[in-house]
């Protein structure tokens, strides 16, 4: 008999450290390590460089997190077991920090989450404008006029109060490039 050439026999894959499954081929090689060794940070929003990563698990009430966009503080969280195949769950429920809107999330537990870089600074109030934008000083005597009075009660309290001639220092909070004025005390140097 007149045997075929190798060409018409059935192609044999070459087995190796895929666990019994045949190697990839070239390009699929080539694509896994790059995706594998190449690591590059996304900005997804402008102020993503404004929060940090941590681990579901490791929040805490009284915690900051990013809930829907929003950076809000941790007023309960609970966690559920896990299911048959499944992570365990995390309920988080957050307050804005800036709004008081109420957010809730389910998070697995092993999964990250981002958490706001939250700063507190205390101003001494200098002014306040007719426009109801506030002068404001450092303690490094840095003035800064871009910040309006808050609405509401708290901002009709820091008007009557300084035009009674109180020295005010405003408490300003920062996060994920929003600033406003959180609370005042009387005071001075």
């Amino acid at each position: 008999r007149h045997r075929l050439p190798n060409q018409h026999a059935k192609r044999v894959p070459l087995l190796c450290a895929y666990r019994d499954r045949p190697r990839p081929r070239r390009a699929a090689r080539a694509r896994a390590n790059r995706s594998r060794h190449h690591t590059h940070a996304t900005m997804g929003e402008s102020n993503a460089s404004a929060t940090v990563p941590a681990q579901c698990s490791s929040l805490r009430k009284g915690h900051f997190v990013v809930m829907k966009g929003h950076p809000c503080k941790v007023v309960s969280m609970s966690t559920s077991k896990t299911g048959k195949h499944g992570h365990a769950k995390v309920n988080l429920v957050g307050i804005d920090i800036f709004t008081d809107k109420k957010y809730e999330d389910i998070v697995p537990s092993t999964h990250n989450v981002e958490c706001p870089i939250v700063n507190h600074v205390e101003y001494t109030l200098v002014d306040i404008g007719d426009d109801d934008f506030m002068s404001l000083m450092s303690e490094t005597s840095e003035m800064k006029e871009d910040l309006k009075l808050p609405d509401g009660e708290l901002g009709e309290q820091m008007r009557a109060a300084f035009d009674d001639g109180k020295e005010l220092l405003v408490r300003v909070t920062t996060a994920m490039g929003i600033e406003k004025a959180m609370s005042f005390k009387e005071g001075g140097k």
